[in-house]
Parts: structure tokens; sequence; C-alpha cells
């Protein structure tokens, strides 16, 4: 709200976006999510996080991947930039920013669409998360190769 304030009282009018289209009726958040979460890691989510808490694979697939991913007012690639630029912020989200560097090239980012990206962050945002966000990207192109 401050940026766009702050746009606003420099007379940049920013216009607002479409919004999303309402799910079909008969659809449940925790299905679409399973099925969009599929789609974007390239194959079923697993891990020890959800034998130990169950209920964060529910969360994560009902309103992650299912209410926000499954809303057709931004695509997933501009989404995963979005959420790679979030992560690239908080402390302690390396495995999360991994998996979504991972997810973006999913989507259709391209390599040099992601490097650009680090760049951004390092010179816009702050050295130490440009850093950070761009070994994850090694890592996670290393282990695609």
């Amino acid at each position: 709200m401050a940026v766009l304030q702050e746009r606003t009282a420099r007379g940049v009018d920013d216009p607002v976006g479409a919004e999303p289209s309402p799910p079909p009726a008969e659809d449940t958040s925790l299905r679409r999510g399973a099925e969009n979460q599929t789609k974007l890691a390239g194959g079923p989510v697993t891990g020890p996080v959800f034998d130990f808490t169950p209920a964060i694979d529910e969360f994560l697939k009902s309103h992650l991947f299912g209410d926000i991913f499954g809303r057709d007012n931004l695509d997933w690639a501009g989404r995963e930039i979005a959420t790679i630029a979030a992560l690239a912020n908080l402390g302690g989200a390396e495995s999360q920013l991994q998996s979504h560097l991972g997810i973006a090239l999913n989507t259709g980012v391209t390599v040099p669409e992601l490097r650009d990206l680090v760049t951004l962050l390092g010179t816009r945002v702050g050295r130490a998360q440009g850093t950070r966000a761009g070994a994850l990207l090694d890592e996670v192109l290393t282990a695609r190769s």
C-alpha cells in the first residue's frame, strides 16, 4: 500500500489488474491444488515434512496451489517470479526459494530470465539476496544437468 501511495503521490497511475474468474462450482481447492502442485513441480510432491505434519500438505495444496495458483489473473510464470522475489527477501526460506526456482523453470521461465531476476534482486533489493538466489539457482541448474 505504501508503494502504491508513493507512486500515486508522484503522479503515477497504475491500472488495476483483472479480477480472477471464479473457480468451477464442482471444484475444490484441495483437488485443484493437488493437480496444480503436481504440474508445477513436475511430479507428486512428497517428503518428511508431510509425514511429520500432514496438515501442511493439505494447507499447501488447498490454499497455495488451489486458491492462489488456481486464480487466472496472473500466469504461473509471473506468479513464480513474484514468489522468487519475495522468498529471496526472507531469511531461512532457502529450501522454498530453491524449490520455486525449479518450479519457475517448469513454468517456462528461462535460465537467462532467472539470471536477470537474480541480478535485479542483487542491485535493487540487496546484494545478499541476489547472492543467495544466485547460489541456489546454480544448485538447481546443477541438479538438472
